[in-house]
């Protein structure tokens, strides 16, 4: 009777562990299946974000130096970036800097597919060469950045005399209001929407305007009423090679003159 007792305490001691087993089982299935469940969840929420947080829509806005390609190409740099919810986080009270010719550029997230790039560009009035470089210098004569390539729509400067250069000071000049009269002239250039290869400075601070072929003095005086008058005369005078003499032009006195090279 003994035994029999034994064998039946053994019996049922395996039976428990079965039903141990058994239950060890079923709640590693429905942990499996929770995880399976939470991460079809989170693929899913990762395509929708995918979808609805897409950007389609890039506005650029006060670049000049920069074509809407090239600043894109700064701002969404992967595939990450193509997502407004991320750029919202990553450009939030942040701002953009150490780009050339760049002082700063805001990233703003105007609906989920649609962002717009502010660019707020450095003021550069001229490049001088120098050493193999370009250096460009804003209106107060500081150099702002020094690069091997040219930027389009920014005059070169001759005439004025330096023996050495830093970046972020001013232009060792011995007349430092020249880069006044540079601003100036760029200023009206662009209001009368007229852009100059290079500017020239002679000894007595004479002013030469380089089109292509055609070189145009200015003289000293009345600089802006000579720039409105190039507006007109310019496009008589494309494809050929000479120089304008406006020195002595004034509003009573309008003596122009081209001599054309031989």
């Amino acid at each position: 009777m003994a035994a029999k007792r034994n064998f039946r305490l053994m019996a049922g001691g395996k039976n428990e562990k079965k039903k141990k087993a058994g239950r060890g089982k079923g709640r590693g299935i429905v942990v499996l299946a929770a995880a399976a469940a939470l991460f079809a969840l989170l693929l899913v929420a990762f395509f929708f974000v995918a979808a609805r947080y897409q950007v389609k829509n890039i506005t650029v806005e006060g670049n000049l130096h920069y074509t809407d390609e090239e600043i894109t190409g700064m701002v969404l740099k992967d595939r990450l970036s193509y997502n407004s919810l991320y750029l919202s986080l990553r450009y939030q009270n942040r701002e953009i800097t150490d780009i050339p010719f760049i002082q700063t550029m805001t990233v703003k997230v105007l609906s989920p597919d649609t962002i717009r790039i502010m660019v707020y560009e450095k003021t550069v009035a001229g490049y001088v060469e120098y050493m193999g470089r370009y250096l460009y210098f804003d209106r107060d004569g500081i150099v702002v950045e020094s690069s091997e390539t040219r930027t389009r729509g920014v005059p070169q400067v001759t005439g004025i005399a330096f023996d050495h250069v830093v970046l972020y000071e001013p232009l060792p000049v011995e007349d430092d209001t020249v880069f006044q009269k540079i601003l100036s002239i760029t200023q009206m250039l662009s209001k009368y929407e007229i852009s100059t290869d290079k500017i020239y400075f002679n000894e007595s601070g004479e002013i030469t305007l380089y089109f292509e072929n055609v070189r145009v003095r200015l003289g000293t005086d009345a600089v802006e009423e000579k720039v409105m008058q190039l507006k007109y005369i310019l496009p008589r005078l494309e494809g050929k090679s000479g120089v304008l003499r406006m020195e002595n032009y004034t509003e009573e006195r309008e003596n122009i003159s081209f001599q054309e090279d031989r």
